[in-house]
């Protein structure tokens, strides 16, 4: 049987107080944390405190998990400035902040996260924080460090989100890797755990094997590639798909047919892809350093497509429309 772990999100039309309910393992855990002043910067990091525009985001939910319907993707945000837009996310209202080991900004995503604490803008309760495990520790013990150096480097108190990047399937060790984290969510380290780029053989092999299936499966999918058959299996087993280049890497901008949407809806190309990627029940995390494209990506929620407009892009699709034709029966992470 399926064991169900969720997570609220303080949204008013949130999850029940069930949904709400945190194991005590996750409240009470031995990591051996170093003093506040010693996990880095938690300053001022922004000219002000006060965020000038905040928007609402609505949820998206199964009967196991409910997250808000669009995140904030963090991949090449480094450094100072990529604390800054961090911050700046979750001062515009942002509330699920993408991360992964392997992007090298675990630290600086922590820092934005803690200054906006700091600060009042957000409490911990507010955020969910993803990570993600590398190919190269699916093994046991070298999962379970890593999980704790993610921990280290953002200087949180527990990892809201935690996910196999990839499943590495030519190593064969993503069901080692599966079973650590859920022996690191009952130690209380991660709270829900997850995978990213997971076939629906993949998914059917960890319940066979584990008797549990992931909260969520964060894949590529944008209109080249909308990813329905991985779609139809997520919703069918109560499993959040969760969009990862959303937008293409911008191969989107110049389509005819969602350019001539966009004018009709008075909005950007951007916009309607993510109202879109809302429409089929995605949840996209586009990633933006510019305060100015995160806010056009939020307002993105008030762009509803017509069903002619969601099937017209849906046609757009391709066999082979992966960006980097990175196919998880083949691809290894390292």
């Amino acid at each position: 049987m399926l064991n169900e772990h969720r997570a609220g999100t303080g949204a008013d039309t949130g999850p029940t107080s069930d949904q709400l309910r945190i194991s005590r393992s996750a409240e009470f855990h031995d990591f051996p944390w170093p003093a506040v002043g010693d996990r880095g910067y938690t300053g001022r990091m922004t000219d002000s405190s006060e965020p000038t525009y905040q928007q609402s985001i609505p949820t998206l939910s199964t009967d196991r998990y409910t997250l808000p319907a669009l995140g904030f993707g963090t991949y090449r945000l480094w450094g100072k400035s990529g604390a800054q837009s961090t911050e700046t996310a979750l001062s515009m209202g942002y509330r699920l902040i993408d991360s992964a080991y392997n992007y090298e900004n675990e630290g600086t995503v922590g820092a934005g996260i803690r200054a906006a604490i700091d600060k009042g803008i957000v409490s911990r309760n507010d955020v969910t924080v993803t990570s993600k495990l590398p190919g190269r520790y699916h093994e046991h013990d070298k999962a379970l460090s890593a999980i704790e150096e993610s921990l280290y480097r953002t200087g949180l108190d527990y990892i809201d989100l935690y996910l196999i990047h990839w499943p590495n399937p030519k190593q064969g060790k993503y069901v080692e890797a599966w079973k650590t984290l859920m022996e690191a969510r009952d130690r209380g380290l991660i709270r829900n755990i997850g995978v990213c780029n997971f076939t629906p053989e993949h998914l059917d092999t960890l319940e066979q094997e584990t008797g549990e299936l992931p909260v969520i499966n964060q894949v590529e999918l944008h209109p080249y590639f909308n990813q329905a058959d991985t779609r139809a299996y997520d919703t069918e087993h109560g499993i959040i798909t969760e969009a990862w280049s959303p937008l293409a890497r911008g191969a989107v901008f110049e389509e005819d047919t969602i350019v001539s949407i966009a004018k009709n809806h008075d909005a950007s190309v951007g916009q309607v892809v993510l109202a879109w990627h809302r429409a089929i029940g995605s949840l996209a995390i586009p990633k933006s350093a510019s305060e100015k494209r995160q806010k056009e990506n939020l307002d993105s929620l008030h762009v509803t497509l017509t069903s002619d407009e969601v099937e017209a892009i849906n046609a757009l699709t391709k066999t082979d429309g992966r960006e980097k034709d990175q196919d998880p029966d083949e691809y290894e992470e390292f």
